[in-house]
């Protein structure tokens, strides 16, 4: 058992949060005029501990791994492709990749485990727990060894982020929307035909066969199941067991997480009831096109920044969503006072 999962999370500054929110009435513009934005500086200054955030340091990990579950025939993409692409994302052909280049930001691929061997180079960082996991129709997707070695891959990437300031987890792994649905349908109990969605882009048949995929899953399950662990064990994939770790490391390490789509945020939801309090740590990126993203929100009370449609993964929507959080924060730093600008405040 990883001990550290359990250790405490501590709380954004909230006396820099006060001092935040004062900077933000003596700038030149009506009190809350600026809606969300100045929540977004507010809580940057809270995590950083001053009342002047920055948002340089950036890094980028996605998760990549294969499912036993894509036997079922879940995707529109042959398993092939988890290779194929991690082999694009060491390239930098992948659209997080053009994002991350606009970014100045630090990307690197994990390797938590494919069907076939995976490229190896520079940014391949390798914790490859087994070549995939196994089908979860017909018996636990990992043992509870490969799930605990998961948690610590995530975990030590956490360890590896000091001094960044803000980090985006991404994810690749051809069925791995139909595992993320199968976990959101046990944490929330809800049935199967509500939140599995297209994914990569199924067809009829394809939903009707991830349907069925998870609904054989749930009822091996039982519905008395609800400890996270036990349910990535059953249902996940490493690299959403992963993220979860590092999402939780982050949050216990003081480094905030900006939270992608539909896989990552299943991914997030599993931390949070692990240990509820990484969720203050958290920004939410996009709401996805994915049928059960809005639910897995909502489990959060998270607010999302964007709403683009999107339903890529990768990443993708949360490196979309940075400049918005880096305009926040050059908004609350460079904009002048009143005092300084000679402008009168409201009565």
């Amino acid at each position: 058992m990883n001990e550290w999962i359990n250790h405490a999370i501590g709380e954004p500054d909230q006396a820099r949060y006060r001092d935040a929110e004062a900077h933000q009435l003596q700038l030149t513009k009506p009190a809350g005029s600026l809606g969300v934005m100045e929540e977004l500086a507010t809580r940057l200054s809270a995590m950083q501990g001053t009342v002047r955030p920055s948002l340089e340091r950036l890094v980028i990990r996605i998760f990549a791994a294969d499912h036993g579950v894509a036997v079922e025939e879940v995707s529109a993409f042959p398993q092939a492709v988890t290779v194929e692409m991690i082999r694009n994302f060491a390239a930098g052909g992948a659209a997080i990749n053009v994002l991350a280049r606009g970014l100045d930001a630090d990307f690197a691929v994990v390797n938590m485990g494919t069907a076939t061997a995976a490229p190896s180079g520079s940014n391949i960082l390798q914790y490859a727990v087994a070549p995939g996991t196994s089908n979860f129709c017909l018996g636990p997707a990992m043992s509870s060894e490969q799930l605990q070695q998961a948690l610590a891959a995530g975990a030590d990437i956490a360890e590896q982020l000091a001094g960044a300031q803000l980090f985006i987890g991404g994810e690749m792994g051809i069925a791995n929307s139909c595992s993320a649905a199968a976990l959101a349908c046990a944490l929330l109990q809800a049935p199967a035909d509500e939140l599995v969605g297209s994914g990569t882009g199924v067809d009829k048949d394809g939903r009707t066969r991830k349907v069925d995929a998870v609904e054989r899953a749930l009822s091996r399950l039982g519905p008395a199941i609800d400890d996270p662990q036990v349910l990535m064990q059953q249902l996940g994939g490493f690299e959403i067991a992963a993220l979860t770790g590092c999402y939780l490391r982050c949050a216990q390490l003081a480094i905030p997480s900006l939270i992608d789509g539909f896989i990552c945020s299943v991914a997030a939801l599993l931390a949070v009831r692990i240990n509820p309090a990484c969720r203050q740590w958290f920004f939410f990126a996009h709401q996805s096109a994915e049928a059960g993203h809005s639910r897995v929100l909502a489990a959060m009370d998270a607010r999302p920044l964007l709403q683009l449609n999107m339903r890529l993964g990768e990443g993708s929507g949360a490196a979309l969503a940075v400049p918005l959080l880096r305009s926040a924060v050059d908004l609350h730093n460079s904009m002048a006072t009143f005092a300084g600008a000679g402008v009168s405040e409201a009565d």
